[in-house]
């Protein structure tokens, strides 16, 4: 059996007051990545943030996962789907 995970994706729209800027929005993907059996979340990861986790899903892109990974994401509260 196969199962996919995708990273949570957020609205973003720009910073600053500009109300014609305000219908704007653009998606981004959160990057997911695993330190010690806790996940952690961050849309912006540093090199640090990278090099000290275990398993890393950047967010904008899709994964094929384990059935261990895929016990472990859904322990956490994420969704993965079953294909």
């Amino acid at each position: 059996m196969s199962y996919l995970f995708v990273p949570p994706i957020i609205e973003e729209g720009p910073m600053g007051g500009n109300y014609l800027f305000a219908r704007y929005t653009r998606q981004k993907g959160v990057t997911v990545f695993k330190v010690d059996d806790t996940f952690y979340e961050t849309m912006y990861p540093s090199q640090d943030d990278l090099a000290l986790a275990d398993v890393v899903y950047m967010g904008g892109h899709e994964y094929y996962v384990t059935e261990a990974e895929k016990d472990d994401l859904e322990s956490a509260g994420y969704e993965v789907e079953v294909l």
